[in-house]
């Protein structure tokens, strides 16, 4: 008797199985490697899930490059309910502001934050660090070496995002505000460090 060989496993359906059981956001290169493939064709096979996922209950959500699995933003209230959570977690209109200046500038530093809204932000960057919509990734290469910020997976799903790119584009005078005053900020710790040296 002559045994029918086992089909090989899609790697779509390898790198959503690893998703599944991931407790948390994975990086693309572990998948990779648990898979013996290369990164440029898991990114390929997240493509294709993405698509798949499109009408469904499930979304891959990336931020650079950790991927995972979540639900689908749009059911959000029926979970809420299912699960019994209050959804009311309101943000204030500054830290709104400040996430804001985050998550079109990331990285980026508390002075440069500071420089476009006018104001001191350490009680909104607290706030938004103990609510996991923000994280340290780092710290600039200038005088002081200050923290650098960048946006969370918690700050997409709060926000219903896939991905940092599904922001909506800013006008052209706000980015060109923004711009200008995150590069004067940059500017004015450069001639700080060029003085100390």
């Amino acid at each position: 008797m002559i045994e029918n060989p086992t089909p090989p496993v899609p790697l779509k359906t390898l790198v959503e199985s690893l998703l599944f059981v991931a407790e948390g956001p994975v990086g693309v290169a572990a998948i990779a490697h648990a898979l013996e493939v290369e990164a440029t064709q898991v990114d390929e096979a997240l493509t294709e899930l993405k698509r798949d996922y499109a009408e469904r209950g499930i979304r891959v959500q990336r931020s650079r490059e950790k991927v995972q699995l979540v639900s689908a933003p749009d059911a959000a209230r029926a979970i809420e309910k299912f699960l019994g959570i209050d959804g009311t977690g309101h943000l204030s209109p500054a830290a709104l502001e400040a996430l804001a200046i985050i998550a079109y500038r990331q990285p980026i530093t508390r002075p440069a934050i500071e420089s476009v809204r006018g104001v001191n932000c350490d009680g909104v960057i607290h706030s938004l660090l103990a609510r996991g919509l923000i994280q340290e990734v780092g710290r600039q290469e200038t005088a002081g070496r200050p923290i650098l910020y960048s946006t969370t997976f918690d700050f997409l799903q709060h926000f219903g995002l896939r991905d940092v790119e599904d922001l909506p584009p800013l006008e052209e005078q706000t980015e060109k505000v923004l711009a200008e005053a995150v590069a004067e900020t940059q500017a004015a710790a450069q001639t700080v460090a060029e003085r100390i040296k």
